[in-house]
């Protein structure tokens, strides 16, 4: 067995026992995060590892030295893609696409032949491929960022509209009894009631719209785009066969997309700290 695959497999090993341990000690705080830690880094070190040891081609996989290296080197070039893609692009797709799909469920949850209506087109529209819908965007937007939010609104507003529906409806029937007992208007039991009500549901809409719409804006980059751009870089990098800077844009991808989430989060925690779901956290 080659010398690489036994350290890797001792290193794997003693990170799994070593995590084991602090996972089964580190219940609340700070001390939460180091299992996970310990963990991404095992990993990095694991790869790091086998491709010296390998003798892997950077071709088909750079050593993660290679690629932090890159990063370091090429920070200018990212930090000018992330704009482009996120803040331009997934960012104001996302804004748009999100508040659309909160006024329509409202109208939805107020007008109930809406939900017959619109419910199955917007189903369908979320079941048109990116890829099909991309090119035809460029056509219609052009080639800068206005296409790529264009197909960012496309994915974020259905599982959007979903979320806010539901979580309009999610009023126990006691209460919007009492609410019409006291003569209170629809504006009225909206905001008092319907709205503290569906707050976990329209944060559990907007979780999943963070990752969409980056993923929605980065596939978008591929069938036409300015010379900036995540997923242009990632398909000019690939055809040059540099697959450190491909992966450095991977990561730069990664981080920020946990990043949107993670701000998310932390403003749903904020909200509604009142609900079960956010207790003891």
């Amino acid at each position: 067995m080659n010398l690489a695959v036994i350290a890797a497999l001792g290193l794997w090993a003693g990170a799994w026992w070593l995590n084991v341990r602090l996972a089964a000690r580190a219940t609340s705080g700070p001390g939460r995060l180091l299992p996970p830690l310990l963990f991404g880094a095992t990993l990095i070190a694991l790869w790091e590892l086998l491709v010296r040891g390998l003798a892997v081609s950077p071709v088909l996989l750079p050593a993660p030295s290679a690629i932090a290296a890159r990063f370091a080197t090429s920070t200018g070039i990212l930090w000018a893609d992330v704009v482009q893609t996120f803040f331009k692009g997934a960012l104001a797709g996302y804004v748009i696409g999100c508040g659309a799909a909160f006024l329509v469920g409202v109208a939805v949850d107020r007008l109930p032949f809406l939900r017959r209506g619109l419910l199955p087109v917007g189903n369908f529209v979320s079941a048109l491929p990116i890829i099909g819908m991309a090119p035809i965007m460029v056509m219609w937007f052009g080639f800068d960022w206005h296409s790529k939010a264009a197909i960012v609104v496309l994915m974020c507003f259905f599982p959007m509209l979903i979320n806010t529906v539901q979580g309009l409806g999610a009023a126990e029937t006691a209460q919007r009894d009492l609410m019409h007992t006291y003569a209170a208007s629809y504006g009225q039991e909206l905001f008092t009631l319907r709205l503290p009500a569906a707050a976990p549901f329209l944060f559990n809409g907007l979780k999943i719209c963070t990752t969409l719409a980056l993923i929605g804006a980065i596939v978008a980059e591929f069938f036409g785009s300015p010379t900036e751009g995540m997923g242009f870089r990632i398909s000019t990098e690939v055809g040059r066969l540099a697959l450190d800077m491909v992966w450095a844009e991977i990561a730069v991808a990664a981080l920020v997309g946990s990043a949107f989430y993670g701000a998310v989060a932390l403003v749903e925690r904020a909200v509604t700290f009142w609900h079960p779901s956010q207790r003891g956290r």
